[in-house]
């Protein structure tokens, strides 16, 4: 057999070993919680959810029922969503700025959505969103940021990578400078605990209002970023290349920049800030695939899924009666790893080492 039928072979099996996870996990983490519920009473409330059937008619209510339905399983969605999302962007933004070490956070999004968050609960700035007003400002406020960073990036010509970094540096620096300003000046410190909550992330929020939103979102654009492989893989060799090859990367990389700034913008309405997701999954992937996105791209996306979901569920169990913000937990497993990850094996980004 050929090296290259080989390889293909692989990749299908990861793919497919991939999936199966996903599946698993998505089926596996609605058992756990801080409630106490047997195998048998979980599957059969999803079970009468799904087909209706007579017999289980009495799982159709009560508190088993809602802790199942309305809190475990739409919470595990939304975990595999996020999760997908963030890995996904940090792939995309890492070969749009071509730089190994950037996130889905670096235009500024996290700091426009930490602005918007604080000037929804602080301000009283869309109230009339009701209780997803502070989740929806944050997300307006982090599209805010991205447009900011594209503006400044393309003054005095165009957008480079380099200008991009600098821009989101920029606005990041502003962004934060205000929320806390904000922050400093408040006398409310019910908001502040808020706020500072939010922005260590939790998937509590989620609900079958919002996850219908968020998926789609997710699964759309990780599709559309998967038929852009090509393009996306010459971004990692340049603007010059490109060119030579009869691609102007110039307006592709804004496009991709919106789009991935819909999605964070998406999660962190949904999720608050969870960092080193986008950062961590782009990184081991990158190191066992390559840099092709046609396989980096659909392996990142199962990947961050599995990963936040079981994340989620040690945030839900790791303490009794209390929930761990899973940022934290995030963090506290992510830096490690990254360091561990870029000590270990260097690995080729855009044709040089990293």
């Amino acid at each position: 057999m050929k090296r290259g039928a080989m390889k293909t072979k692989t990749y299908g099996i990861l793919i497919l070993g991939l999936s199966a996870a996903l599946i698993l996990s998505l089926f596996t983490a609605v058992l756990f919680g801080n409630a106490d519920l047997s195998f048998q009473d979980v599957y059969r409330v999803i079970g009468y959810e799904v087909f209706h059937t007579e017999s289980m008619s009495a799982y159709g209510q009560g508190a088993v029922h809602d802790v199942v339905w309305q809190i475990r399983l739409p919470r595990v969605l939304m975990a595999a969503a996020v999760g997908t999302g963030l890995s996904v962007c940090g792939v995309v933004m890492q070969a749009v700025v071509k730089n190994p070490l950037a996130d889905p956070y670096v235009l500024g999004v996290s700091s426009g959505a930490y602005l918007g968050a604080a000037a929804s609960i602080l301000l009283g700035i869309g109230a009339v969103f009701g209780d997803q007003g502070m989740g929806i400002m944050a997300f307006f406020g982090a599209l805010a940021a991205s447009f900011g960073v594209l503006f400044i990036s393309g003054i005095g010509g165009r957008t480079s990578a380099g200008k991009l970094i600098l821009a989101g540096m920029a606005v990041s620096t502003v962004c934060s400078a205000f929320a806390n300003f904000l922050i400093y000046i408040s006398q409310n410190r019910e908001a502040t605990t808020q706020i500072s909550y939010w922005s260590m992330g939790s998937l509590a929020t989620a609900d079958w209002d919002n996850v219908p939103v968020v998926l789609p979102v997710m699964i759309v654009a990780t599709l559309i970023f998967w038929t852009q492989s090509r393009k996306l893989n010459l971004m990692l060799l340049g603007d010059e290349t490109a060119v030579t090859l009869g691609t102007d990367l110039h307006r592709v990389r804004i496009v991709y920049l919106i789009l991935s700034s819909l999605m964070v913008g998406t999660a962190v309405c949904a999720a608050g800030m969870i960092g080193f997701v986008g950062l961590i999954i782009p990184h081991a992937v990158r190191m066992c695939l390559g840099t092709d996105h046609k396989r980096l791209v659909p392996v990142s996306a199962l990947t961050g899924a599995v990963f936040l979901i079981w994340a989620d569920v040690a945030c839900r169990v790791i303490l009794d009666y209390a929930e761990l913000p899973i940022g934290i937990l995030v963090s506290l497993i992510g830096a490690p790893c990254f360091i561990y990850l870029m000590i270990r094996k260097s690995y080729g980004f855009g044709g040089g080492e990293a």
